[in-house]
């Protein structure tokens, strides 16, 4: 089996350091294209042993699992270029956030009548082998389609199956998940250095208390409000302190983070439902090869051009 990643930032890098730290690929199995060819990520990649190219053609021609790791935006433009390539040994998954499994085979079915597709939600702890997963599988992918990629992904963390209309509340809640713990983590740590403790210690004990209160509640099964109260010792300094939580909205404050996570989400698919795409989302190695007489660029406007390439474009699971 060979895996190819049409977009090589950070996501295409996590995912293909945790395949090959897991051992269930090895890197010379693993390809991935980009414009872009001086992000740091690239130079990773390259690093790893994965086949680099600037071609998504090429990297279609040398996979049998395509993951579509670019923005939601892009998605509909990559999709008319490398459709023809398309064939049906390819299982297309999908990581953007919000394209959905129908507009997705709408697409391909001009080229290929049956295409297997997967819509995925991962995020980027895959590359410690701690990720969360979720998968839907579309109309033409089989039950051992959504095996192959549930075998991947549980190599990285945890992965399973879920209905596709709760993609969006889990990239809300996990896909985006890391960057509320990195930003908690970040301001935990201030704290420990405004009451004297050296930043490195802080942020060291501020990683490892956050690991440990996971590590626990995954272990135990209990109610984290349980684990909570476990804590805090009557008129203790954790209670104290978990008021003024409460008294900023702590709560309600994640609670809305994920909400606007979600719902931008929803956003996303319809900007790439109307396929058009903003001049900032379009590569710098591209802007001078693109009409932008407008602050969105039209489907006729971007099939002059290939979006990831420097040459012009010449029934449900068993």
């Amino acid at each position: 089996m060979s895996v190819g990643f049409i977009g090589a930032g950070q996501l295409a890098f996590a995912l293909a350091r945790g395949f090959t730290a897991a051992g269930v690929l090895a890197a010379h199995k693993i390809t991935a294209s980009s414009p872009d060819t001086d992000l740091p990520t690239v130079s990773g990649l390259r690093k790893m042993g994965v086949n680099f190219t600037v071609s998504n053609k090429d990297t279609v021609k040398s996979s049998d699992v395509l993951f579509l790791a670019v923005k939601p935006p892009i998605i509909p433009f990559i999709l008319d270029e490398v459709g023809p390539d398309i064939e049906a040994r390819h299982i297309v998954v999908s990581c953007a956030a919000g394209v959905t499994i129908s507009s997705i085979e709408k697409k391909l079915s001009t080229f290929c009548p049956t295409p297997k597709v997967i819509r995925c939600m991962t995020n980027t702890p895959v590359i410690v082998r701690e990720g969360a997963t979720v998968y839907a599988t579309g109309t033409h992918a089989d039950v051992e389609d959504g095996k192959l990629l549930e075998q991947l992904m549980a190599s990285v963390g945890f992965c399973t199956e879920v209905e596709e209309d709760l993609i969006d509340a889990v990239t809300g809640l996990s896909g985006s998940g890391p960057a509320y713990a990195f930003t908690a983590l970040d301001a935990l740590a201030d704290g420990g250095v405004k009451m004297g403790l050296p930043r490195r210690l802080a942020v060291r004990l501020g990683a490892q208390a956050l690991l440990g209160a996971a590590k626990m509640l995954l272990e135990s099964e209990q109610h984290p409000g349980q684990l909570k109260d476990n804590v805090c010792s009557p008129g203790g300094a954790t209670i104290h302190a978990l008021h003024f939580l409460e008294s900023g909205g702590f709560r309600s404050l994640l609670i809305n983070a994920v909400e606007a996570s979600c719902i931008r989400t929803r956003e996303l698919q319809h900007l790439a439902d109307q396929e058009k795409i903003s001049p900032a989302a379009i590569k710098k190695t591209l802007l001078d090869k693109v009409k932008m007489e407008s602050p969105s660029l039209s489907v006729a406007s971007a099939s002059k051009v290939s979006l990831f390439t420097s040459k012009s474009p010449s029934s449900k699971k068993n």
